[in-house]
């Protein structure tokens, strides 16, 4: 099964299969009908202080992953992730983010642990 990792703001693609918001707040401008979102686990994201501190600029994406996977140790978090790891080994997976860079994201983290754990 394949991971990947797309804005939400694209048209969804039939080889989307399951599409998963990883963002904590609904994208703005878009209506739930046009997003096609299928599960919305916003205990999967980075907290509130994780999230200004990296688009602060404080510190590089390697550092802002390490921190973001030490919180995904967090018992809701950790949860999440691992009902997301078995859909990922099961189907097709999109995670879906606002983010204006996506490749540079928590979400190319989480893309990047879902593969991982399918090996």
């Amino acid at each position: 099964m394949s991971v990947r990792v797309r804005r939400v703001y694209e048209p969804p693609e039939p080889g989307d299969g399951v599409r998963v918001l990883v963002d904590r707040l609904w994208p703005r401008g878009l209506s739930k009908d046009a997003a096609r979102v299928d599960e919305w686990p916003k205990g999967l994201t980075p907290s509130a202080e994780l999230r200004r501190w990296y688009h602060a600029g404080e510190g590089s994406y390697e550092e802002f992953a390490g921190r973001y996977e030490a919180e995904l140790d967090a018992p809701e978090a950790a949860d999440l992730l691992a009902r997301l790891r078995e859909t990922a080994g099961e189907k097709d997976v999109t995670l879906l983010t606002a983010s204006k860079t996506p490749e540079t994201s928590h979400a190319a983290v989480l893309a990047r642990l879902l593969e991982a754990g399918q090996r």
